[in-house]
C-alpha cells in the first residue's frame, strides 16, 4: 500500500474524486455531520483515535484555488471542524490540518481538513 507521501506525488486536480462521490451519497461515508454546503466524516484510514474530514460540497481542488466569494464556506468549514470535534468529546484538544498540493501532502484534490485527536499529539510533526 502507498504512503500519503507517495499517494500525493501522484495525485493532482480532478474532475471526480472520492470526496465527490461521497457527497452524492455514491459511497458510504460514516457521517458526523452536513448541512447545505460541507459534510464532516470519519477518515477511512485514521492517524488518531478519532480523524474525521470536513470538506466543502462545493467542487475546490485547493487551497490556492478559493476565491472571495468563498470565504463563508471556509469559516463554516473551521465552525463544523470545532462543533464535530466537541460532539465527539475532544475536550482536550485537537489538531486541525490542511494540507495543501504535492509538498503538502495532498492525495485527495477536493479541499478537505483534517481534525485529529483522542491523545496527546507530538509536534514538530514528522
Amino acid at each position: 500500500m502507498k504512503s500519503e507521501v507517495e499517494k500525493a506525488q501522484t495525485a493532482g486536480p480532478e474532475s471526480d474524486t472520492i470526496f465527490g462521490k461521497i457527497i452524492r451519497k455514491e459511497i458510504p461515508a460514516k457521517i458526523i455531520m452536513e448541512d447545505d454546503d460541507i459534510l464532516a466524516f470519519h477518515d477511512v484510514s485514521p492517524q488518531a483515535p478519532v480523524h474525521f474530514l470536513v470538506i466543502p460540497k462545493k467542487s475546490i481542488a485547493m487551497l490556492q484555488d478559493v476565491k472571495d466569494q468563498d470565504e463563508v464556506v471556509l469559516g463554516k468549514l473551521l465552525v463544523a471542524a470545532a462543533k464535530a470535534a466537541s460532539h465527539l468529546g475532544l475536550k482536550d484538544g485537537y489538531r486541525v490540518v490542511i494540507n495543501n498540493g504535492k509538498h503538502g501532502c495532498q492525495s485527495v484534490y477536493h479541499l478537505h481538513v483534517h481534525v485529529l485527536g483522542g491523545r496527546q499529539l507530538g509536534w514538530p510533526p514528522t
